[in-house]
């Protein structure tokens, strides 16, 4: 895809690798629908902020109504509540399907018509290495992300036919505030896995990975 003259939407794009997303397409001569729950946090110059809550329809409906020329959907918003399966509140668990597989299909469903409509396009899914791998401390995140997983490997079948590419970037702890509690020399650089995956959109790839972490555990899956 042709990202110097895509009109993106990136949800999530008020910090954390959204915000880096956001002002790298900026710099690569796209137009840039910077989403957010609350557009008054969106702070990068050149962007639209826009109001948009991935867990609430109507939100959704009403930013693929304001935002109808987009071409390239980054669904990157995200949560990380940390609810034990076995014990924690179930209401945490529903708050990770909600958010990385309900909303993901909701935003993805309003704006698959979008892009299609201005001739086609293309859409990321920001997943995890935790699609593949499964802790029992991550478990509802993990569990969250591996749906999200199938979900994007089915809606990529779906829409290939309708000239929308749909991509899926793996990776691991990056250095943001949902993984401040990890150690540093264990983080990636949200700035690096932004250019990677923007790359791997600009060549056409079905799956990115940005790390060495993600890619052991991929290659280990057979085993």
């Amino acid at each position: 895809m042709d990202i110097t003259n895509a009109v993106a939407l990136v949800t999530g794009a008020n910090r954390g690798l959204g915000r880096h997303l956001a002002e790298q397409l900026t710099q690569r001569g796209a137009k840039v629908y910077a989403a957010a729950r609350d557009p008054r946090t969106v702070d990068l110059p050149g962007v639209v902020p826009l109001h948009l809550d991935v867990t609430d329809h109507d939100s959704v409906a009403r930013a693929a109504a304001a935002a109808g020329d987009v071409t390239l959907l980054i669904n990157n918003a995200g949560s990380a509540t940390g609810t034990n399966l076995l014990t924690g509140d179930l209401a945490g668990v529903r708050t990770e399907m909600e958010t990385h597989y309900f909303g993901t299909l909701a935003v993805t469903r309003a704006f698959a018509p979008v892009i299609e409509a201005n001739g086609g396009g293309a859409i990321l899914n920001v997943l995890s290495v935790l699609s593949w791998l499964h802790p029992g401390g991550a478990g509802a995140y993990a569990a969250a992300k591996a749906a999200e997983w199938g979900q994007t490997n089915a809606v990529r079948d779906l829409l290939a036919p309708r000239g929308i590419q749909v991509s899926a970037l793996h990776v691991g702890y990056m250095d943001t505030d949902m993984a401040a509690h990890i150690p540093a020399d264990q983080k990636i650089a949200p700035d690096l896995v932004a250019t990677i995956a923007l790359d791997g959109i600009a060549e056409g790839r079905d799956e990115i990975i940005a790390d060495e972490v993600t890619r052991a555990v991929k290659a280990g899956l057979a085993g």
